[in-house]
């Protein structure tokens, strides 16, 4: 899977599961405050990567995201 089915996937699964508007997601665009996301709604998340991506992430994984370009790197790194 390459960066750009990585982003595609990302904006559809983030736009379905928390009605976000895919033109905020933006690779510059801070990956905790776009997304305004709630604990509950960060166990969701880890389910919807998981289910994505075949990975689970980790609080430590999460920490390390600044961008949703840090998001995308993760999971490509996680997926080689």
């Amino acid at each position: 899977m390459n960066k750009e089915e990585i982003i595609t996937i990302t904006k559809s699964f983030l736009s379905d599961e928390f009605e976000i508007n895919s033109n905020k997601i933006i690779s510059e665009n801070n990956f905790h405050q776009t997304l305004d996301l709630d604990s509950l709604d960060y166990v969701d998340l880890v389910v919807v990567i998981e289910e994505n991506f075949g990975f689970k992430p980790t609080s430590d994984d999460f920490k390390t995201i600044i961008s949703f370009n840090d998001f995308y790197d993760l999971v490509d790194k996680k997926l080689k």
